[in-house]
């Protein structure tokens, strides 16, 4: 299927000693991502922001995809990365965050750290708990995209939210969820005050429950949602780009 134009996936080859894996959120795009990655790139880091299956395209086509191909496609863009770069570090927003967040469950200290935007775990919508009986019944509701405090400025998402893959999201943050404890690497946590499709109790949730030591809460006051667009943007560059700059020893595999 065709890719909308600006939904490309972003990749810049820069230094080897730092690699960052960018992960984009639900029914969104690179394009959300890509003022980010452009500022890491001229930082001079190696950056890879990959177009998730079912994006960028039609909400029809993403309802035909699961969270296991979402994840299965930033795991192998990791698993690449760990390759080429001596250190390796993780960034997402919204559902971005919560892909993040698994592959710091799965990969543990071979993942320099994390860098999260909004990051999504659960929902206080009601109707939620209805979203496996919906899908069957149900293709789409109308979209969560587009939130966003700064004028002029559109996000590249789906009008429509795709409700079987909205069910499958939810399935991902219960795994998630239950295995916070897993995660212990370094933690850069930025979340808006205002944000109409992300609840703050998603942030408290995984403060609560990682056991990363080394933790950073940046309050996001001028931004709703999609923060990498937003009035916060500039801090949320200079934030991760200094988080990634940080003297870190590197991960060592575990031999179990």
């Amino acid at each position: 299927m065709t890719v909308l134009a600006g939904a490309e996936p972003f990749s810049h080859t820069g230094s080897t000693e730092v690699g960052v894996l960018l992960c984009h959120g639900f029914t969104g795009t690179p394009a959300s991502m890509r003022p980010w990655a452009e500022h890491l790139a001229e930082a001079g880091f190696t950056v890879r922001c990959p177009l998730l299956p079912g994006h960028g395209t039609s909400w029809q086509e993403m309802n035909k995809t699961t969270w296991p191909e979402w994840y299965g496609c930033v795991r192998a863009e990791l698993e690449a990365l760990l390759e080429s770069c001596e250190k390796v570090y993780v960034g997402g927003l919204s559902m971005g965050g919560t892909l993040a967040l698994r592959l710091a469950e799965e990969f543990g200290d071979r993942i320099a750290g994390l860098v999260l935007v909004n990051p999504s775990v659960t929902t206080l919508r009601k109707d939620a708990k209805l979203l496996p009986l919906l899908s069957k019944v149900l293709a789409s509701v109308p979209g969560v995209g587009n939130d966003i405090a700064k004028p002029g400025v559109t996000e590249l998402a789906y009008t429509r939210t795709p409700v079987r893959a909205a069910a499958s999201l939810s399935q991902l943050w219960k795994l998630v969820r239950q295995d916070l404890p897993k995660v212990s690497q370094p933690l850069l946590l930025l979340h808006s005050v205002v944000d109409h499709v992300v609840e703050p109790v998603n942030s408290a949730i995984i403060l609560a429950g990682v056991s990363s030591t080394d933790v950073t809460e940046v309050l996001l006051e001028n931004s709703f949602h999609v923060a990498t667009q937003d009035n916060d943007a500039p801090l949320i560059f200079e934030r991760s780009a200094e988080f990634f700059r940080a003297p870190r020893p590197v991960g060592q595999v575990d031999a179990g």
